[in-house]
């Protein structure tokens, strides 16, 4: 079973209906899998991969997108989907029921593909696949845990005071003269050694301009 939904996870990835959410509002709608990997020898097998259908609603606010914009070309995105959000819920029922009908076609429809495609999954695939999953998986989470740190330091950067940074800017500028002493040293090493090759290509004009001149 567990096998399994890790597949259907996968599968249900690939659909994109969220995407087409996003399109619409700007909005970022993620699935637990939305960012797994897909091995070359599995996306061959699903190139033909029905896309998920949309729910009722989005494709009445993808339907509705276009003319709200002709009608309101300076607002934001997220003006517009509150209006759409509105007018959807006054919306009658004999009328959504069009785009609930729609929705429960394409869906019973997606759903005997997929499963086609899910009956010629070999074992080794699906075990590999979980693999996949899982490293993309930890993968995301090590970018996040990142990020989250990086806007932490971005923020205590903020609330430090001008002399405080001026600190840490002149550290900054001492790492950078160290670095370019450091770097000259070893670009001459090379040189000496007879690994001009090595040298930045700058450094290679200046020296080809230094001993034209001489």
């Amino acid at each position: 079973m567990a096998l399994l939904r890790g597949v259907w996870g996968v599968l249900s990835a690939l659909g994109k209906s969220g995407a087409d959410l996003c399109a619409v509002c700007g909005s970022r709608l993620r699935s637990p899998l939305s960012f797994a990997y897909v091995p070359r020898w599995f996306s061959s097998s699903l190139s033909g991969f029905p896309k998920k259908p949309m729910t009722s609603y989005v494709r009445f606010s993808k339907e509705q997108l276009p003319i709200f914009k002709a009608q309101n070309p300076d607002a934001k995105n997220s003006e517009l989907i509150k209006k759409i959000a509105e007018l959807w819920r006054e919306l009658p029922d004999s009328e959504k029921k069009i785009y609930e009908d729609a929705y429960r076609a394409d869906w019973q429809a997606y759903k005997e593909e997929r499963s086609r495609i899910q009956e010629q999954l070999t074992p080794s695939q699906i075990i590999s696949l979980e693999k996949e999953i899982m490293q993309k998986r930890l993968k995301k989470k090590a970018l996040i845990k990142k990020r989250v740190k990086l806007k932490t330091i971005h923020e205590n950067w903020k609330n430090l005071s001008n002399p405080q940074k001026q600190v840490y800017i002149q550290l900054a500028e001492d790492d950078k003269v160290r670095y370019y002493n450091e770097m000259k040293s070893w670009e001459e090493q090379m040189v000496e050694v007879g690994r001009s090759d090595l040298i930045r290509r700058s450094v290679k004009y200046s020296a080809k301009n230094d001993t034209e001149e001489s």
